[in-house]
């Protein structure tokens, strides 16, 4: 199964360690998955999408590495804020 989704969505090997670089206090899994459930839900209920593949598309967008950035405020901002910026195609001023 991994080998398919690395295939499929043309995962490349690398080094992704966003944790050693924080400044700040990392979420735990539980908090950051609530940043990305509520960005999902409400982004599958927008589009009458399918929510796995809501999922996909969201953890594939340019708004992952926002999110996942510790050392910015994007994890921090609202459910709303970040509705708006993922449809709007970059950060809200």
């Amino acid at each position: 199964m991994s080998d398919e989704l690395i295939e499929k969505h043309h995962l490349e090997e690398g080094y992704f360690d966003n944790v050693s670089s924080a400044r700040y206090t990392i979420p735990s899994h539980w908090d950051i998955g609530k940043v990305y459930q509520r960005l999902i839900l409400d982004l599958a209920h927008a589009t009458d999408g399918n929510i796995i593949d809501t999922l996909m598309v969201v953890y594939n967008s340019w708004i992952t590495r926002k999110i996942d950035n510790y050392n910015c405020s994007m994890y921090y901002e609202s459910p709303g804020y970040l509705f708006e910026s993922y449809r709007k195609g970059a950060v809200l001023a």
